[in-house]
């Protein structure tokens, strides 16, 4: 099988980077006193802290050991925890601007939402950029190596069939075809069919209606 023309971290980072314009644009637009919108906008928001969270937190578990595997510098890899803790962060304090909203539903608390939002989009797009220049070619060169396919099986084995679903649902929301050619690449049809299909239903159900 031929190295994929993008690795499955890159889609994951192009679904964060949708996800955050995403909410740029609808909290600019945000009209006062509207509360089903700021409900709605809770749910895409609580679906996104969880996949940011789980990435990241995978990333220091089972992604970094394979990347030194590889021959990614340790010195490289300590700046990426580095941007991960000024990210989380940074996702911390959106996380309760957020909340917020949905509490009250006020223009303001929109606004004082979006400026959490704009930093927490310049630190964690900063990192996805970094994290991309310094190991994406090597990624696809190792592709068939050892320690990124056991990587591959990890990241598996950390999620339920559930929280799958609700994953490739996610990822596949706004795509682009190079991107989900890449997905389909690195995970088998069927298993796409049939997470995707089933389980990720309650994501398309719930949360995306919100950016249509």
């Amino acid at each position: 099988m031929a190295a994929p023309s993008m690795t499955m971290n890159k889609v994951i980072h192009g679904a964060v980077r949708r996800d955050l314009d995403r909410f740029r644009r609808a909290l600019g637009a945000f009209p006062d006193g509207d509360r089903d919108r700021a409900a709605a906008l809770h749910r895409a928001w609580t679906n996104f802290d969880a996949q940011l969270t789980e990435h990241h937190e995978g990333e220091h578990e089972i992604a970094w050991p394979a990347m030194e595997a590889i021959g990614i510098d340790t010195s490289t890899i300590s700046s990426f925890d580095s941007e991960h803790e000024a990210m989380a962060a940074d996702l911390a304090a959106t996380r309760e601007s957020m909340a917020t909203l949905r509490r009250t539903a006020t223009r303001a608390d929109a606004d004082a939402a979006a400026a959490a939002m704009t930093k927490l989009q310049a630190t964690a797009v900063g990192h996805l950029d970094h994290e991309e220049r310094e190991t994406e070619s090597a990624l696809i060169e190792h592709d068939g190596d050892p320690a990124i396919k056991e990587m591959g099986k990890k990241f598996s084995r950390r999620v339920g069939p559930a929280r799958a679903g609700v994953f490739f649902a996610w990822v596949q929301d706004g795509a682009s075809a190079e991107e989900l050619s890449a997905l389909r690449q690195s995970v088998p049809g069927p298993v796409l069919a049939i997470m995707g299909g089933l389980f990720g239903r309650s994501y398309r159900r719930r949360v995306a209606p919100v950016w249509r």
